[in-house]
């Protein structure tokens, strides 16, 4: 039998391969073809359609890299062809081996209205069926020709400006076609057989069955005339074909899904054109496949639609009406979830959801995230605010230590909030219905006995067209098979909810799904980290300080422009653009972004700050963090004089001693701090014979996702950067003691402030690097003098805990991680926080000296030098601070972090300006003091507990209101919430840990 199959599986390949597949086309001829070149970027469909031709041809080579081409075909269909399903074969220069990166088209008719998109498995335009002969054919394909990238060879083909301009295609067949059907079905039903077949080892009478059925059908096939012996092969097979599945096969979900990312391999500007070429195709195959359900996530990318191609976002819109095309995840993009802060992280369920119910009337219950590489422990209390209470990834499965051991369960996140989840187990968000990938879902899902049903995104993505003709026709066939799993069409809310009430108690998955892989985007392109952070800052500014106008002086609320600018930062934390693993061109563009939002968004500020204040000079300074610094609470007020003084000294052995009365450091010859004395708590925070500030450089080369991956072994080489070009004090100050250290390495250069304040409790270090370095990893390394087994850092509304050891393969794996403002060890009693402006990624190891002591230390990621995508990935200047800030509580570090993210409290205006709201308690931390998105005038505070631990909290407020609600992240009041009670002029807060409360007041 075993034999059997395998020359039977031989004699399939080939047959199907050299005979049947070429019959599904018995007769072409070639159309005629003409070609305009757009100039520089794409151009306008009108301008497109009437560029001037030029004569070309099968085998002629066409398209420079990132260029746009205007092909048009056109022909006649035979009169004999009367009666025939006729097609039209476009081969734009394909490499069937690549679904998606490459050249991609999209066919337009002479009217301008668009027909589909052209892809390497997708390549066939229907004409008529039937046909009745003479009809004329001219079809437009706006066909772009795009580079392939070659996966992990250093390539100047990621920017247009080094990309040259050598064609990168030839053009392939270009044909009319009849198209049979009948063959074209044979097919369908011997590869889904043949790959049953193949998988079904435990089931050895049906997989007979199937062999025999198969043989069967290739005796039956004419191998000289397989059009006219199609239909008696497909009788052969018809009886197996008709056998039902077993009542408890394992039902999968197919969802239409073309996972396309935001920016990539290519540009924003390309994604444009990717989503309008997927999209169109999709419509047009939902027309054709009653059964058929497809899938798109991302509200931006229906933007992008609705802005730059207006006449396929109407077909989206009306089969979205249909319910045949489903908005999915109620997100901006499919972003980054360890990065973006905590109001960011919201925003994208804002924007996200309100595009949809805008737009569709549709309201999201899942987060859908196939591809982002790994979820932070806040995103379920996020995620349940937003009005959701599910997701979907499977990038988990990709993790290369340890393997997840659920695919449905529950993840609750730092807050206790529980989200019901579920990792597809067919291990792809490419499923293309071939059997093994089927059969591998059904033996994979590790519910099984509990669970009985798993969801599989269906599609090509990234340029490959989504879902095609034959995944729809290969599903129809497993529906119900005997020895396959159940596939039927869904919709993603429509699984989850059969899924939960079938899994009645899940269980649990406490704190983050870490990704083992790609820890490296936590570093990776440094300039487009720091322009995200201090964009999400600047707009926390911008909206506080426009909303206090508008409340204090009836001055305008800049909405429009706050959503605006809201919108272009959310884009820009898309999971390939954030976490720093597209081309060199997205990031020539996001500096440029980032550049323009600060300018905006300063302006923005600054008027606000002048209505508010008066003249534009003065002794009150605006205060934009949650809390109230240098005795300035969160509003303006005049700025007190600095008390106490600095001193810079030299230090006997060489070196230079800081002192401000609160801390004392010590930085020996070599530029590193040898000492930092807490003089209140009269502790030392360092270990004996060591040293901070302490540069360390690494080679960097992963066995493969250069701009993605740092691997372990990186650490088995260090290099630690002692040797200094200078090192100098001053300038002298009563404000601040400073000491400035350079050094110089390789092709590199750094330069380095140490600076203590008058009355400061922090070390501040402002480093900065002008980096050319090739495959290395820099970081900035702190040993503590601190015995602890777990240390915090923070995420969006609160923050996690992780080991300091590596008792499990588990905590082995986490040797990279995320933070957001700060990193905070501690024993009881006393801790040390290293907050900073700008990095993210971070390691934290501890070591058991000579004398018994523990030293832990907290190392922070500064720049790497991945070749791909981007050769030239953070080579040019940058400039980081941080701070370490010795007898830290968490309380502390929260507002350390706010404090070195904001800007510094300067003298500005006349007048004084009360906040909107004050809070009694620390622990409670706004973040966001906004007005109502609908246009109301109603002001909106979000706070969230910081600390960890059960609240109360007054809130007092700076208006007089006439009503209160506690709200969700859209602001629509929820249900009755005692977490809120309003009493006046004062609002009283309970708070859980972590929890996230959104009020809304309107104003009398």
């Amino acid at each position: 039998m075993h034999d059997d199959r395998r020359l039977i599986e031989s004699r399939l390949g080939r047959v199907l391969g050299e005979r049947i597949v070429p019959a599904i086309y018995p007769e072409s001829m070639p159309l005629r073809a003409s070609m305009w070149v757009a100039p520089d970027e794409p151009v306008p469909v009108a301008e497109g359609l009437a560029g001037p031709r030029t004569g070309v041809a099968s085998g002629d080579r066409w398209g420079a890299p990132w260029g746009t081409s205007w092909l048009t075909v056109e022909g006649t269909v035979p009169a004999a062809w009367a009666g025939k399903t006729v097609e039209a074969i476009i081969d734009l220069g394909f490499d069937r081996n690549m679904t998606g990166f490459q050249c991609e088209g999209l066919v337009y008719r002479a009217d301008g209205s668009p027909v589909k998109g052209l892809h390497p498995r997708n390549q066939w335009v229907r004409i008529a069926a039937p046909a009745v002969g003479g009809e004329e054919v001219v079809l437009h394909v706006e066909a772009a020709s795009n580079p392939i990238i070659p996966f992990f060879s250093p390539t100047a083909l990621g920017d247009r400006l080094t990309a040259g301009g050598e064609p990168q295609y030839r053009l392939g067949r270009m044909d009319l076609a009849i198209f049979d059907a009948q063959v074209w079905q044979l097919v369908m039903d011997l590869e889904v057989l043949g790959e049953l077949m193949h998988e079904m080892p435990e089931d050895p009478a049906r997989r007979y069955d199937i062999v025999r059925a198969i043989e069967r059908a290739l005796d039956a096939i004419d191998l000289q005339d397989v059009n006219s012996t199609a239909e008696a092969a497909r009788e052969c097979l018809a009886e197996v074909l008709a056998a039902p599945a077993i009542a408890s096969a394992h039902t999968i979900s197919a969802v239409g899904h073309a996972h396309i990312d935001t920016a990539w391999l290519w540009p924003l500007r390309e994604t444009v054109r990717k989503v309008a070429r997927t999209t169109a195709n999709m419509t047009a195959l939902l027309a054709d496949e009653p059964d058929f359900i497809f899938t798109m996530s991302q509200a931006a990318q229906y933007d992008f639609l609705k802005q730059h191609r207006p006449e396929v976002y109407e077909q989206v819109k009306k089969a979205v009406w249909d319910g045949r095309f489903v908005p999915a995840g109620g997100m901006w993009v499919e972003s980054d979830t360890n990065m973006p802060g905590s109001e960011a992280m919201a925003r994208q369920f804002v924007y996200g959801k309100r595009f949809f119910l805008e737009e569709f009337g549709i309201e999201n219950k899942e987060a859908w995230l196939p591809d982002t590489f790994g979820f932070a422990a806040g995103l379920p209390q996020i995620i349940k605010a937003a009005g959701a209470k599910w997701l979907l990834t499977q990038k988990i499965s990709w993790s290369a230590v340890n393997q997840f051991p659920h695919h449905t369960f529950l993840w609750e996140g730092i807050d206790g909030t529980r989200v019901f989840t579920h990792f597809p187990p067919v291990d792809t968000y490419n499923c293309s219905m071939q059997g093994s990938e089927i059969a591998h879902a059904a033996r994979n899902f590790k519910d099984k006995g509990r669970a009985s049903m798993s969801l599989a995104p269906t599609g090509w993505g990234d340029g490959g067209g989504g879902t095609t003709r034959e995944m729809v026709a290969k599903a129809a066939r497993m529906k119900n098979l005997e020895g396959s799993p159940k596939v039927l069409w869904d919709k993603p809310a429509d699984f989850f909810a059969k899924a939960e009430a079938e899994y009645a108690n899940p269980p649990v998955w406490v704190g983050e799904l870490y990704l083992e892989l790609h820890r490296a985007t936590l570093t990776s392109q440094a300039k487009t980290k720091q322009g995200n952070r201090r964009s999400e800052h600047l707009l926390r500014e911008a909206e506080l300080w426009t909303a206090t106008a508008a409340v204090r002086k009836n001055a305008e609320y800049p909405r429009a422009d706050l959503d605006r600018l809201w919108k272009t930062v959310l884009l820009h934390q898309f999971h390939d653009i954030l976490p720093g693993s597209a081309i060199a061109w997205v990031y020539c563009e996001a500096a440029q972004t980032y550049a323009a939002v600060t300018r905006e968004l300063t302006e923005i500020i600054e008027r606000a700050q002048w209505v508010l204040g008066g003249e534009r000079a003065g002794p009150n300074g605006f205060n934009s963090t949650p809390h109230t610094w240098q005795s300035v609470p969160a509003g303006a007020a005049a700025v007190p004089e600095q008390s106490g003084s600095c001193s810079v000294t030299a230090r006997a052995e060489g070196g230079f001693v800081l002192e401000n009365g609160v801390l004392r450091v010590e930085i020996d010859v070599r530029g590193l701090v040898v000492s930092v004395f807490d003089l209140a708590h009269q502790r030392e925070t360092l270990p004996p014979e060591s040293a901070a500030n302490l540069l360390q450089l690494h080679p960097d080369l992963p066995n493969s996702w250069d701009a993605w991956d740092v691997d372990r072994f990186y650490r088995n080489r260090v290099t630690d950067l002692v040797e200094v070009d200078f090192l100098a004090a001053g300038p002298d100050s009563t404000e601040s003691a400073v000491v400035r250290v350079g050094r110089s390495f390789g092709s590199s250069k750094v330069e380095q402030t140490l600076s203590l304040r008058a009355g400061a409790r922090g070390l501040d270090i402002d480093t900065g690097v002008d980096w050319h370095e090739t495959e290395k990893f820099l970081k900035l390394a702190f040993p503590l003098d601190i015995h602890a087994d777990r240390y915090a850092s923070e995420t969006q509304f609160g923050h996690m805990f992780r080991p300091t050891h590596t008792n499990t393969s588990w905590e082995y794996a986490k040797f990279e991680a995320c933070n957001h403002r700060f990193v905070h060890v501690a024993e009881p009693g006393w801790g040390v926080a290293l907050v900073n402006d700008s990095t993210y990624g971070h390691d934290v190891t501890r070591t058991v000296r000579a004398d018994g002591g523990t030293t832990t230390t907290v190392r922070a990621s500064l720049v790497r030098a991945p070749r791909f995508p981007d050769p030239q990935t953070d080579h040019g200047t940058h400039t980081f601070r941080h701070s370490l800030i010795p007898g830290a509580s968490i309380g502390d570090a929260v507002c350390a972090g706010y404090r070195i993210n904001l800007a510094p409290i300067t003298p500005t205006v006349a007048e004084a300006v009360a906040p909107l709201f004050t809070i009694d308690n620390r622990a409670v931390v706004t973040s966001a003091v906004k007005l109502a998105d609908d246009g109301s005038g109603d002001v909106v505070l979000r706070v969230y507990e910081a600390e960890g631990g059960r609240v109360s909290a007054l809130v007092t407020l700076g208006f007089d209101t006439s009503r209160l609600q506690v709200c969700d992240l859209l602001e629509r009041p929820t249900e009755s919430d005692s977490s809120a009670v309003l009493d006046g002029s004062a609002v009283r807060l309970q708070l859980r840990p972590f929890q996230l409360v959104t009020l809304r007041f309107s104003r009398v």
